[in-house]
This record gives structure tokens, C-alpha cells and sequence, in this order.
């Protein structure tokens, strides 16, 4: 007659340290690669934010240079009158100019072109505009910061000749002539210092 020898035993001490050591290893890495998902999820979403900014930036430059008006303005001593639009390295902005089509649907006291300037100021591109066109010194300007990490603003016009020119109005045009006088095309760039050199290139009325 034979006997059935049942033996039971468990896990030793070190078969457990073994599989308590394999699965602190497998945590850790799911963990890191759960990190990693959320940075590249962080990431994408700040750039897609910063691109979202560049294109709302850009619209609204395009949409201000596409309605350049032939209309000069006083100065805001009112001792001279500049041009329509004015680039100039003595300027005290980078670029300023009339834009026209200024829906006024609440009938505010103020006509449908106004005076607008862009300028850089540390690392931000800066738009001013004014409520009249003729300011004066007492007339307070809106500023509003539309895109940060920005190195370097570059203008340039093209007249109708097909020449280029970082100046507006260009020399053979100062005069009366020069006050009203519009390009062809106007391209601005702005050099960031994440993305490089974003630009746009502006048909006119001119």
C-alpha cells in the first residue's frame, strides 16, 4: 500500500526580496515613462499656445498694414505734420503709420482711421494706437504687449519700381509727395528666440 507524500511550502525570504526588487524596478520605470508622457503633453501644449500667439500677432499686424490710408498726421506738438507712414532710425517707433477701416458701431466721438505704431521694447513687440489722429500731448495712447521672446523687429517696403527699402518714405520721395506716398508690399519680420525668423509679406493699396 502507498502513501501519498503531500509537502506544501512558501516563498523563501530571498525569492520574495527578488520579486519585491522586480516590481520597485517595473514601478519606477512605468513611473518615468509616465513623467515623460506629461512633459511631452506640457510641451506640445506650450507650443501649440505659442504658435496660437505668433498667429494671432501676425493676423493683426497683416490686418493693420493691409489698410494703410494716405492720411498724415500732426505731430503732438502740432508744429509739423508726418508722413503717412513713417519708418525712420531717428523715429521714436519702429514703424507708425494711418490705418483705415476703424468700425466705430457705438458712435464714439472719433473718425475710422487711426494712427498706429509698432515698436520693440526689450524683449516684447509693442502696439500703440492712438483714439484721434491728430494727438497731442495730452492724448493717452493704448499699449498692448502682443509677443514676448522676441531678438530683433525688421521692416521693409517695396515701392513700385520692385525696389526695397528699410526706410518709408523713401529719400527720392521726401516732400509733399512723401507725405501720402504708399508701397507696394511691406514685409515684417520679428526674430524670436525660440522659433527664428517669422514674417509676413503685405500687398497694400499703394
Amino acid at each position: 500500500m502507498s502513501r501519498l507524500h503531500r509537502s506544501s511550502h512558501g516563498f523563501t525570504l530571498i525569492e520574495l526580496l527578488v520579486v519585491i526588487a522586480i516590481l520597485a524596478i517595473i514601478s519606477v520605470m512605468a513611473l518615468v515613462g509616465l513623467n515623460k508622457i506629461v512633459d511631452n503633453q506640457a510641451a506640445a501644449r506650450e507650443q501649440a499656445e505659442r504658435w496660437q500667439k505668433i498667429q494671432l500677432a501676425m493676423r493683426l499686424i497683416s490686418q493693420d498694414l493691409a489698410q494703410l490710408q494716405p492720411r498724415p498726421t500732426r505731430d503732438e506738438l502740432g508744429a509739423t505734420y508726418m508722413p503717412s507712414i513713417l519708418a525712420d532710425p531717428s523715429a521714436q517707433f519702429a514703424l507708425e503709420f494711418s490705418r483705415g477701416g476703424w468700425a466705430n458701431p457705438a458712435g464714439l466721438p472719433h473718425g475710422t482711421v487711426l494712427r498706429v505704431a509698432y515698436n520693440w521694447e526689450d524683449d516684447k513687440l509693442i502696439r500703440w494706437h492712438w483714439a484721434v489722429m491728430d494727438r497731442t500731448l495730452s492724448t493717452p495712447p493704448v499699449r498692448a504687449e502682443i509677443l514676448d521672446r522676441v531678438t530683433k523687429v525688421e521692416v521693409r517696403f517695396l515701392d513700385t519700381a520692385g525696389q526695397w527699402h528699410l526706410e518709408w518714405p523713401p529719400l527720392a520721395q521726401r516732400g509733399p509727395q512723401g507725405m501720402i506716398s504708399r508701397p507696394r508690399a511691406i514685409e515684417f519680420a520679428v526674430e524670436l528666440e525660440d522659433l527664428g525668423r517669422v514674417y509676413r509679406l503685405v500687398e497694400t493699396s499703394g
